[in-house]
């Protein structure tokens, strides 16, 4: 029998978003509605790429490092 691989998602919803950033889904909202976080929908649910995820964490990262 073939072991299954684990296969990493491309996009997560905006809580799931929230919870991989550490921040709160209110505060998720917040830079989704300041453009800081690109989503997308499919259908009625409201996605984030996690390469989307990545490039804001650097960008924040870059702007507040020392």
């Amino acid at each position: 029998m073939e072991q299954g691989h684990q296969v990493a998602p491309l996009s997560v919803g905006v809580e799931e978003a929230g919870r991989i950033l550490g921040i709160s889904r209110s505060a998720t909202y917040e830079f989704i509605a300041e453009g800081k976080i690109k989503t997308f929908k499919i259908g009625r649910r409201r996605l984030v790429l996690m390469s989307e995820l990545k490039a804001f964490i650097e960008r924040i990262a870059k702007e507040n490092g020392r």
